[in-house]
């Protein structure tokens, strides 16, 4: 079996990862594997049975007869948990935040680590997350890390907010931003940091199709 090739991309929540790496997937004909879905699915089925993000035991006790899966439906990832489609429950500010603390137990990680390299052993794919290129794909051809300011992270947060009609202000979805780089850079297991092989992008300045090119461009560079 020929090796797949495997594209890490990394960063802070709100930098556009999924978008830009779905774009980026469809344009190369990669499959996208979008693992902050993953966390916010086992964060939904935490809150569902009652547990505190914040207590170890309680979320792990929650993963008993626990499904996980992605499905592709016309390109675009589904996410299901138990076999329910929960792609557009998992886009709360209270589930960004649950994924942020469930994402730091290492119970958790390995319960999906397996899912993931499974994907990406299988398809040629693109993969977003925290610790992709340092974890869950360190041999991935390609490690881009994308980031861009709070500010700018929050707005484009609160302006996608807004259109699911959230209630929710920018100086919380700003707050929510910081804590979660906080949270996601310090934690024990894993934190998020780039590679010193990873392709450093700011899309602070670019615009949604400038940064999708500037990805598509660096994995082309780096999979001749």
């Amino acid at each position: 079996m020929s090796q797949t090739i495997k594209v890490a991309i990394d960063g802070p929540s709100g930098a556009g990862k999924s978008s830009i790496a779905k774009a980026a997937s469809a344009a190369l004909g990669y499959v996208y594997v979008d693992t902050g879905a993953l966390y916010r699915t086992v964060a939904l089925n935490a809150a569902r049975k009652g547990a505190d993000f914040k207590n170890n035991e309680q979320v792990i006790a929650s993963l008993e007869a626990l499904d996980v899966s992605l499905g592709f439906v016309d390109g675009a990832q589904h996410v299901y948990l138990n076999g329910e489609d929960v792609s557009d429950l998992i886009r709360t500010p209270e589930i960004s935040m649950g994924a942020s603390a469930v994402s730091a137990i290492p119970e958790v990680r390995k319960f999906l680590f397996g899912l993931q390299r499974d994907l990406a052993d299988k398809n040629n794919c693109i993969m977003d997350g925290r610790d992709i290129g340092t974890v869950v794909l360190p041999d991935a051809q390609v490690k881009i890390f994308l980031t861009a300011s709070p500010e700018i992270r929050a707005q484009r947060r609160y302006l996608q907010l807004q259109e699911k009609d959230v209630e929710t202000t920018f100086e919380e979805v700003l707050a929510d931003v910081k804590q979660r780089d906080y949270n996601d850079s310090h934690r024990e297991i894993a934190p998020l940091k780039a590679t010193e092989e990873s392709i450093i992008i700011d899309s602070s300045e670019l615009s949604l199709q400038e940064t999708i090119d500037a990805v598509i461009n660096a994995i082309k560079e780096n999979t001749k």
